[in-house]
């Protein structure tokens, strides 16, 4: 018989960005943590889609009572997604990434933390980055820092906030992961914006609180204040936006290992220096996550290849000598319209099928 959780592992690769084997098996040691071997067995039986635990157990033969209660324990344990409507709860498998890793806040501890960061640097942080699509991109906080408008509503982090009904933030779970292994940095740990049912997600599973407008975007001009890139899911309906650093984020950190960041990010911005007005004051070093300035002959000289147009230089700089600019209109990246389109368009470009 196959090993249960082998076969978890291979639904999990059907699944987004993936879930490769290693040959440590680290992997494995992540999932006999997270699952029992009764909910291994039913999340590599699960869709992606969101269904009703009485449909669930129809179309495997099980008790829908049972059922019910397995599937809200896994929802509880961050193993499965929930979304409740008038008419009951609806579940779905997720991905690792974004999913169940993020979804462990109640759950870390040193031992996790030890195995999920090793999985990031032996073989999940090349997953991550393996597809044309990105899961999350990275936005300037608002379109005033660009020097030529307009730029669309989903690249503005401002105007993410301001078009929310519901918000709710959570710590990151990068930062809280790296803090159990004596890693990471001392940048804001309340970083990670939810919107709508994901909000209430994680309220519901006491991850997260609810906040105002108001408190969100001081929030967040207080992340970037603090050096952090703004990265709302890469879909025009946002679910959330994490506020992130190239330290801690699995995301940002497989970023960092590319050739080439600006083109895996999908960014529609660069940076620019006037060197007329750069006094080579270096603000500019430490706020960026990419290391793509460095100083030449007492200015600011910018790495195009890595630059992912984040605009964290621009707003610090002193002389105003730094500013965004948007690239040509036959090199803007439009993202899906919705979180799901997303999550399908990159396991097909990964040769998967979630919904087999």
């Amino acid at each position: 018989m196959e090993n249960v959780y082998e076969k978890l592992r291979m639904r999990l690769d059907d699944l987004a960005i993936g879930f490769p084997e290693t040959e440590s098996k680290v992997e494995i040691r992540i999932l006999k943590r997270l699952f029992t071997e009764d909910e291994a067995e039913l999340f590599s039986k699960l869709s992606p889609l969101l269904e009703k635990p009485e449909d669930v157990a129809k179309k495997l033969g099980l008790d829908p009572s049972e059922t019910s209660d397995r599937m809200e324990k896994m929802a509880k344990k961050g193993l499965l997604f929930r979304h409740r409507k008038d008419d009951g709860a609806r579940y779905c498998a997720v991905p690792y990434v974004i999913g169940i890793y993020e979804f462990q806040l109640g759950t870390m501890n040193k031992e996790l933390a030890a195995d999920m960061d090793d999985y990031i640097d032996s073989a999940f942080g090349k997953s991550m980055q393996a597809s044309k699509t990105p899961m999350l991109r990275s936005i300037p906080i608002n379109r005033e820092i660009v020097a030529n408008w307009p730029v669309a509503p989903y690249e503005d982090a401002m105007q993410i906030i301001e078009s929310q009904k519901t918000i709710a933030i959570a710590p990151c779970i990068c930062r809280t992961m790296t803090k159990h292994i004596d890693k990471g940095c001392d940048k804001p740990v309340e970083a990670c914006f939810l919107f709508g049912s994901h909000a209430h997600y994680y309220v519901e599973n006491k991850m997260g609180r609810y906040i105002s407008v108001e408190e969100a975007k001081e929030i967040l001009r207080k992340n970037e204040e603090a050096g952090l890139v703004m990265q709302p899911f890469n879909s025009k309906k946002v679910g959330g936006m994490c506020s992130c650093c190239g330290d801690c984020c699995g995301m940002l950190r497989a970023l960092k290992m590319q050739p080439v960041p600006s083109a895996a990010v999908q960014s529609n911005y660069y940076s620019v220096v006037d060197e007329d007005d750069c006094t080579g004051c270096e603000t500019c070093l430490d706020r960026c996550q990419m290391e793509a300035i460095t100083i030449v002959d007492e200015k600011a000289e910018i790495n195009l290849d890595r630059c992912i147009g984040c605009g964290l230089c621009v707003t610090t700089c002193p002389t105003d000598a730094l500013k965004l600019v948007k690239k040509p209109e036959s090199e803007q990246y439009v993202p899906p319209e919705s979180g799901a389109e997303t999550y399908m368009r990159i396991a097909m470009e990964r040769g998967k099928n979630p919904l087999l």
